[in-house]
């Protein structure tokens, strides 16, 4: 930090790191052997540095970034600490509700701050980062980045707004990219919304320079002085196959999806296919249902709804019967890539298993997260 740091005490023992840069509050996401993944203290920091932050007149805006690692890859934030979910599920550590809770309160404040947010997402950026950069006035992506909600691979759902934000891309893309967790390059995700422009990675440093040494006037001074780095990017190859995604994942239910993607030859039907058949098959079905709920909810709503969702996966369903637990286990814990998923076939999926998802286990006035609007 320079002398010009922050006078806020922060608790994640260094992993967010936070500088007042003339008009420009700074932060770093500085857990980069983890790549930069989010723990409860790095949540706690973000919020009180952007609840600081929101009052103090001297910020005009503000910009998260990833610290780097000497001579590898770039990460921006490669999600939650799933290691963590899965040691405080099994111990019935509190601290998984405390995460979810304010987690979910932090992506709703970037996505209503009152001054401009810029998120650098070089490298990787999935889940939890796309909850912090999603809210963002502006979303800069790079040659380097790596964009995707991965959440059914480990038998969660899309979740930090991911119903939302997928739902409110056009046609069936949210669908496609919330069952498949298909990762997008620069130029896929500034085609399908969920970026805003590219600059080249090496340019970052310089960028974050240019608009800590200049006065920013306005907001909109600040997302142009931005844009006047952009780079153009190469075409989408995802976008080859928006026809076929629309058509298939348009289909009312989840069999109905993979019986579409089963009757198409192509390659790329046939390769969706293999995914899916990969991933819990409860768990599709919950987040389809979510996707198509949260398309007439507010962000708010939305937020309340994944809060419920999650309180189900970690808490309410038995460790044994817990496809999320049981996800992490196979991806993270003994890395075997073999989960037991329970039911193992879409036909078998049972409708008031599936419903008892979308109960809120809290009344309205008791809800973790009734004070969203």
């Amino acid at each position: 930090m320079n002398a010009n740091t922050v006078l806020l005490t922060l608790v994640s023992e260094g992993h967010i790191r936070a500088e007042l840069r003339g008009q420009l509050g700074l932060i770093t996401l500085n857990r980069p052997q983890a790549l930069n993944a989010l723990s409860l203290p790095m949540i706690r920091d973000l919020t009180a540095l952007l609840l600081h932050w929101r009052h103090d007149e001297t910020v005009a805006a503000v910009l998260v970034r990833g610290a780097g690692r000497e001579g590898k890859a770039p990460a921006f934030c490669a999600g939650g600490d799933i290691r963590f979910f899965h040691q405080a599920a099994l111990a019935g550590d509190p601290r998984i509700e405390d995460f979810f809770s304010e987690e979910y309160a932090l992506n709703h404040l970037i996505h209503c701050y009152p001054k401009p947010c810029i998120a650098l997402m070089d490298g990787i950026c999935m889940g939890g980062g796309m909850g912090i950069s999603q809210g963002a006035a502006l979303r800069v992506v790079t040659e380097h980045s790596k964009l995707a909600m991965p959440e059914t691979h480990i038998g969660l759902f899309p979740d930090v707004g991911g119903g939302w934000f997928l739902s409110r891309l056009a046609g069936s893309m949210g669908e496609y990219l919330a069952l498949t967790g298909a990762v997008l390059n620069a130029a896929e995700a500034i085609a399908v919304g969920l970026a805003d422009v590219q600059i080249a990675s090496a340019q970052l440093p310089m960028l974050v320079e240019v608009l800590a040494d200049q006065p920013i006037e306005s907001a909109a001074a600040a997302l142009a002085a931005v844009k006047a780095h952009a780079v153009a990017s190469t075409a989408p190859k995802l976008m080859a196959h928006v026809a076929a995604i629309d058509r298939h994942f348009a289909a009312p239910t989840l069999a109905a999806i993979i019986e579409s993607l089963r009757a198409d030859t192509s390659d790329f039907a046939q390769q969706t296919l293999v995914t899916l058949q990969q991933r819990s098959p409860l768990m599709m079905a919950v987040t389809l249902e979510l996707v198509r709920r949260a398309r007439d909810l507010t962000l708010a709503e939305d937020l309340r709804l994944e809060r419920d969702l999650v309180r189900h996966c970690f808490a309410l369903r038995p460790v044994a019967r817990s496809e999320t637990i049981e996800g992490i286990r196979a991806l993270a814990v003994d890395k075997d890539h073999a989960p037991r998923w329970n039911p193992a076939r879409v036909e078998d999926i049972d409708a008031a298993e599936l419903a008892a998802f979308f109960a809120s286990p809290w009344p309205a006035h008791a809800h973790p997260l009734r004070e969203l609007n």
